[in-house]
C-alpha cells in the first residue's frame, strides 16, 4: 500500500512533475543500455502529461536523444545533459547557452580509466563522461582516484565530479538541473505552476535546492536528502505512487 503523500496542490492543472529518470522512475541496471522501461510507466506518464495539461517533464543526464529512444514512441518536454539541453516542448529542443563539451583531451583522459579494468564502462553522454563501476565495485578506489587526479590536471577547467551509485560523473560545471529547473519554469505550461521534482542522487540535490522558489517540493529515492518533504524506498513505489497520481487506479494519492 502506498502511503497519502502531501502536494502542493489537489489540483493537477496547478502543479508540474519533474522527473529523474535512473534510480527514481527505472530501476538501476548493471550498465546504462540495459535499463527497462515498463510499457505501464509508459501507459502512466502519457496519462499524467494529459491530465497535468503536458506539465510534466524529465529531468536527467542523459541526453535528449537517449530519453527519446528509451521512452518511444513517448516523447515529453525534457531536460537532458544535466541541463546542458533543456526541451520546451515535445517538437522544441533548446540547448543551454552555458553548455559546453570537456575538453577533448581531457576526456581522452578518461575514458583511459576503462582500459585494463574489466567492469569498468565510461558513457559518453555528450556534455559529461560517466565512469560506472557497478560491474566491477572493487575497482571503486581506483576509479575514484583516477578522476581525482586527472581533474587536478586541469586546474583550469571548471571541472564538477559527481559521485552517484557505482558511478562518477564528470561535467563542465557551467550547468546543472537545478538552473534548468529554473529556466522550464518559465515558460508554459510551467510557468505559474508548482513543481514536484522527484530525485535519487547528488546530481539532483541543485534541482531539490531550487524548489522554494516555485513553492514547489522535492521528494528523494532510497535515502532522505537535503531539501526534501518526502523519500520513497524504490524506483517501483515512484511508479506505483506516479499511477495513482494520474488516475491510473481509479484513486488519487493526496
Amino acid at each position: 500500500m502506498i502511503e497519502t503523500i502531501p502536494l502542493p496542490s489537489a489540483n493537477l492543472r496547478d502543479i508540474a512533475v519533474l522527473l529523474d529518470i535512473d534510480g527514481t522512475i527505472l530501476d538501476i541496471a548493471p550498465t546504462p543500455g540495459a535499463v527497462i522501461v515498463p510499457q505501464s510507466l509508459r501507459q502512466t506518464l502519457t496519462r499524467l502529461s494529459r491530465e497535468t495539461g503536458g506539465a510534466l517533464a524529465l529531468v536527467s543526464g542523459r541526453s535528449l536523444g537517449d530519453i527519446d529512444l528509451l521512452f518511444a514512441p513517448l516523447r515529453l518536454p525534457a531536460i537532458g545533459g544535466h541541463g546542458a539541453e533543456i526541451r520546451l516542448s515535445p517538437d522544441e529542443i533548446t540547448e543551454s547557452e552555458h553548455a559546453h563539451v570537456l575538453d577533448g583531451k581531457l576526456r581522452e583522459r578518461l575514458a583511459e580509466i576503462a582500459v585494463d579494468a574489466p567492469g569498468v564502462l565510461v558513457e559518453d553522454k555528450g556534455y559529461s563522461l560517466a565512469v560506472h563501476y557497478r560491474l566491477a565495485p572493487e575497482q571503486e578506489s581506483r576509479v575514484k582516484e583516477a578522476v581525482a587526479a586527472i581533474k587536478a590536471d586541469w586546474p583550469k577547467e571548471p571541472i564538477e565530479v559527481l559521485p552517484g551509485k557505482s558511478v562518477v560523473e564528470i561535467k563542465p560545471a557551467s550547468f546543472h538541473k537545478g538552473a534548468a529547473i529554473r529556466e522550464l519554469m518559465q515558460h508554459k505550461p510551467f510557468a505559474g505552476r508548482q513543481p514536484i521534482f522527484v530525485g535519487d542522487d547528488i546530481t539532483d540535490e541543485s534541482g531539490f535546492a531550487v524548489m522554494p522558489e516555485f513553492k514547489g517540493m522535492g521528494f528523494s529515492v532510497g535515502r532522505r536528502a537535503p531539501g526534501t518533504a518526502h523519500c520513497f524506498a524504490a524506483p517501483s513505489d515512484v511508479r506505483r505512487w506516479l499511477e495513482r497520481l494520474s488516475g491510473g487506479d481509479g484513486t488519487r494519492p493526496l
